[in-house]
């Protein structure tokens, strides 16, 4: 009994060792990869805020200076409120019309799959692509107004929502069908028995049971939101320029992305290092938000 004991501990033994051998076999490379290619990078862009230079070769330590003239920038304050603004709206209406859209194809209606395909497919074109299209439509609209959509900056925010909206929306109605799909049968079904009203079921006993599509949705919208670039390159490129009081320009449609991009490829040379302040506020801003919004809604999750 006890040589049997001992023969069955050190099969045990040998078998966690080789699993512990492979897991490191498959585990390095990709440790190796994420060190690489995102902690490196991330924090030589965080000395490189602290620096002037042209090349990394060439940085000099200039402390919290760029960071100073960051927030001193009236076009950086400018694009921070703009995209506030911006990933609010486009969170709400995307989000809104994607369980709408997702509620409504999964209530038994013919031709559901081929709405699900039509509504996804705007999803697989790229930015850059869909920022071209969308300007030529809303000019083609506007040009019976003689305006166009890069002289007015609410012609362009509205334009940059109806450009996500659409983009989007059908990539979110994916993950709420999904979680709409998992809501248990016998809870609604006890609803049904209770004589609950469809507004009640949904509001007391569908969204409860959502909330984990919901939590990751908002988290996708909020993020990309913030991070909205090559469509906001495309279709305005931070459109129309406004003179402020004090002499500074500002591009109206500007969003956070696209100003650390125009201040690093700008005619100054010296504003790289201000660029890369930016971009590092900018990365604890979007961090920051979407931490605190995945707190804040797994907190409204149910357990089934």
């Amino acid at each position: 009994m006890f040589i049997l004991k001992r023969k069955k501990s050190s099969g045990v033994n040998a078998l966690t060792a080789s699993t512990r051998r492979w897991a490191l076999l498959f585990l390095g490379p990709v440790v190796a990869a994420f060190a690489i290619g995102f902690v490196w990078p991330f924090i030589q862009g965080i000395y490189l805020s602290l620096c002037n230079f042209r090349l990394i070769s060439d940085a000099k330590f200039v402390g919290f200076s760029n960071y100073v003239k960051a927030f001193q920038d009236p076009s950086f304050t400018h694009s921070f409120w703009y995209s506030a603004l911006y990933a609010i709206v486009s969170l709400v209406l995307i989000n809104v019309l994607a369980f709408a859209v997702a509620y409504a194809l999964t209530q038994g209606i013919k031709g559901s799959n081929l709405f699900r395909t039509v509504f996804f497919m705007p999803n697989l074109i790229g930015g850059i692509v869909l920022g071209y299209i969308w300007s030529m439509i809303f000019d083609g609209i506007l040009s019976h107004f003689n305006t166009s959509i890069l002289l007015d900056s609410k012609f362009g925010f509205w334009g940059l929502i109806i450009l996500m909206c659409w983009q989007q929306i059908g990539y979110m109605m994916i993950i709420y069908i999904a979680g709409l799909q998992a809501v248990p049968e016998d809870m609604l079904e006890a609803a049904r028995i209770d004589g609950a009203t469809r507004a009640q079921t949904l509001f007391k006993v569908t969204i409860p049971n959502v909330m984990p599509s919901i939590t990751i949705c908002m988290f996708l919208s909020l993020t990309n939101g913030f991070k909205l670039f090559d469509q906001n390159l495309a279709l305005t490129a931070g459109q129309p320029i406004q003179i402020m009081p004090g002499g500074a320009s500002i591009k109206t449609t500007e969003m956070l992305a696209l100003n650390i991009y125009n201040t690093f490829y700008g005619s100054n040379a010296a504003s790289q290092g201000t660029a890369q302040a930016k971009a590092v506020i900018f990365f604890i801003l979007v961090a920051g938000l979407g931490l605190a919004q995945l707190a804040y809604t797994r907190k409204k999750e149910v357990q089934q």
